[in-house]
């Protein structure tokens, strides 16, 4: 792309993607790009990730239907890591039916959840 070039070469052709709600501010999750993926993420306005477990890439809400249109683009001043402010399509951006990857808060030495679940992630991800 030109005029933006990110360091991919500290995380092995990665960097970090944090996720957030364009109109609340909440953080939705925390997601890897590589240098494919941020050119289609850029190009096609659609948040477009690089999955380590599955080894590809991955446009958000493929299987789910909960896709995320991304209304900004902030980089960071190592230009190693992305900020992504999404308007969150469908009802929850973590693929474990709630509405943010961060629903649990550690509580003395355990984790409580203090999400609710909004789907059933059996039925979506059959």
């Amino acid at each position: 792309m030109a005029g933006v070039d990110l360091n991919f070469d500290k995380l092995n052709g990665l960097v970090p993607v944090v996720v957030q709600d364009y109109s609340s501010g909440e953080v939705l999750m925390l997601a890897f790009m590589n240098r494919q993926a941020w050119e289609e993420t850029v190009k096609t306005r659609r948040a477009t990730y690089w999955s380590r477990s599955r080894n590809q890439l991955w446009v958000k809400g493929e299987t789910s239907g909960n896709f995320q249109e991304v209304k900004e683009i902030l980089v960071d001043c190592d230009e190693d890591t992305v900020l992504l402010k999404v308007i969150q399509k469908g009802v929850a951006a973590c693929h474990m039916g709630f509405r943010s990857c961060f629903y649990r808060r550690l509580e003395g030495d355990e984790l409580k959840e203090v999400g609710e679940r909004i789907f059933d992630p059996q039925e979506v991800y059959r």
